[in-house]
């Protein structure tokens, strides 16, 4: 399974676009077409300390990413995009109409993304065992 990712990059970016696209949407879309409402955002499971919508998109996203990008060298590169991506696309919510800018949404990206990060370094850590 692992090899079809770094083998198809284009899934990763397809992922990518599709997440930017719907994080920058004016309004949301999936509201829409879930409940004909452009204002409501569908929720997955409850909210606690951080968004949990965030949480999952970025750990999707996250492990496409390093799996996509396997190699030792890679690994600090795709860790500071996603990262960047996460605190960057959050941000931009203040520039946006009927979109705002939450820090429990900026800590749900970032944690999705520290812990596939904490995983892959874990993994490639124990790989020469």
């Amino acid at each position: 399974m692992i090899i079809i990712f770094s083998r198809y990059k284009f899934i990763f970016y397809l992922l990518n676009f599709v997440l930017i696209f719907l994080y920058l949407f004016p309004g949301s879309i999936l509201g829409y077409f879930l409940y004909n409402d452009i204002k409501k955002q569908p929720q997955i499971t409850p909210d606690f300390w951080i968004s949990t919508n965030h949480l999952y998109a970025f750990l999707i996203i996250s492990a496409v990413g390093f799996f996509t990008f396997n190699k030792t060298e890679q690994f600090k590169a795709i860790s500071i995009y996603l990262i960047l991506l996460s605190i960057i696309l959050e941000f931009l919510h203040l520039l946006i109409p009927e979109r705002s800018f939450q820090l429990s949404d900026l800590f749900g990206n970032l944690i999705g993304v520290v812990i596939i990060v904490i995983i892959s370094f874990l993994l490639k850590k124990n790989e020469k065992y």
